[in-house]
């Protein structure tokens, strides 16, 4: 496969769906949103307690529902109580957006595991076997990557990246993150997706062989810089194609 000519690098992607006043991220209004404009969707996946893979960014419910707590306790049937943020969306299960968007759009899917990796790499798997769109999964997590290597070797995998000034990760991760240390012998990626602001630099250089991905591009302007360094982007807040 020329990973070159696939959707990966001509399909501008767009970050936790097509979001914006009253549609909130990572919400099926949002993903809707991003099918009717031809986008395709990038979006966030964690394991519930009760192994039910859910479409949530953080891993605090703070931020987006107002409710305390951690995604990762919650079971499906909790979902559909909780309502994100300045609407009457519910957090999704990984199912119904499979069901939503079936095929419509391609889908690049972030693996949430700081942790132990197996259980949510391996259900995510088995409910994208049967699954006939076109998608891709990205993760921080080198291991993660390497459980998908192994067990799922045809699933495109990005290696995401990035200077991570604001993330709480310690210094030993970011270190090894943003030089991309674990690349070659750990998650060998088919793609990398990395920090828009920190484009271009050397470490992305050294893997121009792979296609590269911006993340996240945030207006016009952002998006008119980095283009010329980067083979597509992830974006939220302007439509690009305008």
């Amino acid at each position: 496969m020329d990973i070159f000519k696939t959707w990966l690098v001509e399909t501008p992607i767009a970050h936790r769906g097509l979001h914006g006043k009253n549609i909130p991220e990572n919400s099926l209004a949002a993903f809707s949103n991003a099918i009717a404009k031809g986008y395709a969707i990038e979006l966030d996946v964690h394991l519930l307690a009760d192994n039910t893979i859910a479409v949530f960014h953080d891993d605090s419910l703070a931020r987006m529902t107002g409710n305390d707590g951690y995604i990762k306790f919650l079971n499906k049937d909790d979902l559909k109580v909780l309502k994100l943020k300045d609407s009457k969306e519910s957090i999704p299960t990984f199912q119904e957006v499979l069901d939503l968007v079936d095929g419509k759009v391609p889908l690049l899917i972030e693996i949430k595991n700081q942790y132990k990796v197996g259980k949510l790499e391996q259900a995510v798997i088995d409910l994208l076997k049967n699954y006939k769109g076109e998608y891709a999964v990205q993760s921080f997590n080198p291991y993660s990557l390497a459980y998908f290597k192994k067990h799922a070797p045809k699933i495109l995998r990005g290696q995401l990246s990035g200077y991570l000034k604001d993330s709480k990760l310690s210094w030993f991760k970011k270190f090894a993150l943003k030089r991309m240390l674990l690349n070659k012998k750990v998650s060998e990626p088919n793609f990398i997706s990395y920090e828009s602001a920190a484009l271009p630099n050397r470490y992305v250089k050294k893997y121009k062989n792979l296609p590269l991905l911006a993340w996240t591009v945030k207006s016009k302007e952002e998006y008119m810089r980095v283009v010329k360094f980067c083979d597509n982007v992830i974006f939220e807040k302007f439509d690009p194609e305008i």
